[in-house]
């Protein structure tokens, strides 16, 4: 169970990183690269993986998708947190789910039973309630966190395809697309030095590698829960999402004064309900 906790606030931790850069002057790509740098690191002296030994069959053109895609997601996830604020933002990641679940339903002719059913449809529901604002508040802020929860539900049934190729070893395939995402973030950086005159700043790789260390202890725990609950998945699943809706609201609404509507608070309520359906639908 300590490696649970430890992953739900590693992740929660993240998302109070970004919260907390709004009030300095920082470039967000600079973070979003110096993170994978540190990812990297981790990832190599931790895991020991092989990348050289990856040959043409490996799924490259995967990698390369999440390459690009991840670095872009990370600077939706900062920008949602920014505006929408930490409650909304984990909620809208943790429903990403859905993503996948629909997925598996129309591409891949999974059987539903009752209980995904169910989940299902709450889930969208609890997803316009969540990122409901009011009317007077004519805002498209909310498609920050639209975008993280769309685009980390395509990151997961990427993640899920990664998997099914046995013959590599997944901590292999996480250290590849963390490559390819360093080089996207990269590119974006010097981009943004060009067009922009943004200089480097040590600044920003601190917040790189705070957000590179707890972005990979959240990796790194989860799958160490996964192993520990080796017969039980479905437990690391519930616990997880709904830990950091939990904790990720409390913080939100405790430690940074994030205004909540009764509309968003019921949305809460509906997203940790579909998740419950959507895990007992395993068990």
């Amino acid at each position: 169970m300590i490696y649970l906790i430890l992953s739900i606030l590693c992740s929660v931790t993240v998302g109070v990183i970004f919260k907390i850069v709004r009030k300095y002057s920082v470039a967000v790509m600079q973070i979003v690269m110096w993170n994978y740098v540190f990812a990297l690191l981790l990832c190599y002296f931790i895991y020991k993986p092989e990348p050289l030994k990856l040959d043409t069959n490996a799924p490259w053109a995967i990698y390369i998708a999440l390459g690009i895609l991840m670095p872009t997601i990370f600077l939706f996830l900062a920008a949602s947190i920014r505006h929408m604020g930490i409650v909304k933002t984990d909620a809208a990641q943790r429903l990403s789910l859905i993503i996948p679940i629909l997925a598996a339903y129309f591409i891949f002719k999974e059987h539903f039973n009752f209980f995904k059913v169910i989940g299902v449809i709450i889930a969208f529901p609890a997803i316009v309630l969540i990122l409901s604002k009011p009317n007077s508040q004519k805002s498209k802020k909310w498609l920050f966190p639209a975008a993280v929860l769309v685009g980390f539900g395509i990151v997961d049934i990427l993640f899920k395809q990664i998997a099914l190729y046995t013959t590599v070893l997944y901590t292999t395939s996480l250290f590849v697309v963390f490559c390819g995402a360093f080089i996207t973030a990269t590119l974006m950086v010097i981009n943004d030095a060009l067009t922009c005159k943004t200089k480097l700043t040590i600044k920003n790789a601190l917040f790189g590698a705070l957000v590179g260390i707890f972005n990979f202890g959240n990796i790194l725990f989860y799958l160490k829960a996964h192993k520990v609950f080796s017969d039980n998945p479905s437990t690391v699943f519930a616990s997880m999402n709904i830990g950091v809706i939990v904790l990720g609201s409390i913080t939100g609404v405790l430690l940074f004064k994030e205004r909540m509507s009764i509309l968003n608070y019921a949305g809460i309520c509906l997203a940790l309900a579909a998740i419950l359906f959507i895990t007992l639908s395993v068990w």
